[in-house]
């Protein structure tokens, strides 16, 4: 069953195009092609990464948050609550009003004492303003060191310059060392953003997130193993190439170092809308579409990197949608809207303006300039107990 399968799996017919078979790619002490058991090596170079991302952010991240000023918020903590606790853990975070209310019957409690509660208690689960730095601090040494080593590996290659090249002697073209290791780098690096995605800082595009990552893990594999590695070094450039923008615009917001937050966002949005709506469909799109086509015909290969790069150009849509928002919100008050990805934290704010309404709504309104002989009427005139009255009409101060 199993040998069925490996067979069925690894017909040439859905790897390689017409005519051409495994046979065809039989290597000798010069050429090597790729093998798909080299990707296996990315498990454990995914480990390492993790490994050394927890050393770098307790280490070096951490204590850096704390000299830039990087103070994380004093959260009221929730009181210890076992019925509240198991209906958050088990049932839902966000209680209707239904359920307040029978909430704060079981625990004899006013509603809004258990509505509290479970402002807080979201309050706690959020990440702080210093794990966001730390992961911003790691993903920018991660991005910049990638495009830096994606441009080192590819300025001499002839297909960065005339992308027709991608395809000359395709699919018989030679594993180069250098970009076995900048591919297995990247790969281990999505790979170890999988492993840690139950921990890193969840933003309200996380299911976007999700897909982005499955779709670039497979799209480096396939191409990996259908020897597409040449697209595929330009689809890791020209993504590495905006994201060394965006997490130092995350570290800067952190820092509340508004002006310069400003400028980088600036930066960001220029570089990632011109890469991923322009440059990406014409150097890989536009590439694997219909430059391909002059090489050899359609096959299962052909259409599957095809779909998955339009899943990202999707993404690309999707993201850039957000940015062009962001953009004009900031052209129309001058100053950056915070990121529409983040949560926002609740605030005890809320219950104050909730009592105030409500002690309005019964009738129960305080004015400290009425209640308070200290203070001037609005008229200007001094307040009547301090003034005696004459018979005749006058007033006489005391």
């Amino acid at each position: 069953m199993a040998r069925s399968l490996y067979e069925w799996l690894w017909q040439h017919e859905f790897w390689l195009p017409p005519g051409i078979t495994w046979e065809d790619m039989q290597e000798s002490e010069d050429i090597h092609y790729p093998h798909p058991r080299d990707l296996l090596l990315s498990f454990p170079f995914a480990l390492i990464l993790v490994v050394i991302r927890c050393a770098f952010e307790r280490a070096i991240a951490l204590p850096l948050s704390t000299k830039l000023g990087v103070r994380d918020k004093q959260r009221p903590k929730a009181q210890p609550n076992p019925m509240l606790e198991t209906f958050y853990s088990t049932r839902c975070k966000t209680p209707e009003e239904g359920e307040l209310t029978s909430l704060a019957k079981q625990c004899d409690l006013p509603v809004r004492k258990v509505e509290r509660w479970f402002r807080r208690r979201r309050n706690a689960d959020r990440p702080s303003l210093s794990k966001k730095f730390c992961e911003a601090c790691w993903r920018f040494i991660f991005y910049i060191t990638s495009f830096v080593t994606g441009l080192a590996v590819l300025y001499d290659k002839p297909w960065l310059w005339d992308h027709r090249e991608c395809w000359t002697g395709y699919p018989q073209q030679p594993l180069q060392p250098s970009l076995f290791w900048y591919y297995l780098l990247e790969l281990s690096f999505y790979w170890s953003l999988v492993f840690t995605l139950p921990f890193d800082v969840k933003r309200k595009d996380f299911k976007e997130q999700i897909v982005h990552h499955a779709a670039t893990i497979f799209l480096i594999s396939f191409s990996y193993c259908a020897n597409y590695i040449r697209i595929g070094t330009l689809v890791l450039v020209i993504h590495d190439a905006s994201d060394c923008f965006l997490e130092p615009t995350k570290i800067f917001n952190y820092m509340k170092w508004k002006r310069t937050c400003d400028s980088l966002f600036m930066i960001f949005s220029a570089v990632f809308l011109v890469s991923r709506l322009v440059v990406f469909p014409y150097t890989v799109l536009y590439n694997t579409y219909y430059y391909s086509m002059e090489i050899f015909q359609p096959f299962f290969g052909y259409y599957f990197v095809n779909v998955l790069l339009l899943i990202l150009q999707l993404l690309h849509v999707f993201w850039s949608c957000l940015i062009i928002h962001m953009v004009y919100k900031f052209f129309i008050h001058g100053t950056m809207e915070k990121d529409m990805r983040s949560d926002t934290e609740e605030s005890d704010k809320d219950e104050e303006s909730e009592d105030i309404r409500e002690k309005e709504k019964n009738g129960v309104t305080y004015f400290s300039n009425i209640t308070s002989n200290n203070y001037i009427q609005r008229n200007g005139s001094e307040p009547l107990n301090n003034r005696a009255h004459l018979t005749n009409g006058h007033v006489k101060d005391r």
